[in-house]
């Protein structure tokens, strides 16, 4: 289990009504979401990138490796010895994890929004995107991986504003901007005010 703050929780789920604290390894960032695959546990570790943890020893896991991120590694999908890693900033790192002592980038891809969670099938990763919904990315060419399509889960248009109504009954008013916004344009960033 990704613990925040806390690191790498192992547990032992064998009896779903009592789970069982097996081991913990306190990695170096802010453990957000974990894969596993055989006996290493992939790590999305915030500002530290993807940390790679052998828990062939559950109750004492260690490190392998690790491959820094220019973002914030959120959550990762793990496909054979490639890790899929959904960074912050809406992009798409693919690491190749075959010798975890020196995990290597293959490729990226960026993508609208924030990458908040991955999951991959076949040659396609399947990126949530916050406000951008859905991203489809071809990752057949891992060097070279392509958005083919998106599906768009903000039930309003671009433009078009919403009142959401807070837990204390406080309104925010949120506007959807266009796909094409660039927030360095001070002028255009100050129309959408």
């Amino acid at each position: 289990v990704a613990d925040y703050g806390n690191g790498l929780a192992v547990l032992d789920v064998g009896d779903p009504a009592s789970p069982a604290l097996l081991g913990t390894y306190d990695t170096p960032g802010w453990a957000r979401g974990v894969a596993v695959s055989g006996t290493r546990a992939y790590v999305a570790d915030s500002d530290a990138g993807l940390q790679i943890i052998d828990v062939s020893d559950p109750a004492s896991p260690t490190w392998l490796g690790a491959y820094d991120t220019p973002g914030t590694a959120l959550n990762v999908a793990i496909s054979g010895t490639r890790a899929y890693v959904a960074d912050l900033g809406g992009d798409l790192r693919i690491v190749d994890v075959g010798n975890p002592a020196s995990p290597t980038l293959l490729g990226f891809c960026s993508t609208p929004g924030t990458a908040y969670d991955v999951e991959v099938a076949g040659d396609l990763a399947y990126l949530a995107a916050g406000l951008y919904g859905l991203q489809i990315v071809d990752v057949s060419d891992p060097a070279s991986p392509v958005v083919v399509g998106s599906y768009d889960t903000v039930d309003y248009a671009e433009g078009d504003t919403v009142s959401v109504e807070m837990h204390d009954g406080a309104h925010i008013v949120l506007r959807k901007i266009d796909r094409s916004y660039e927030p360095t344009d001070r002028a255009r960033a100050l129309a959408y005010v």
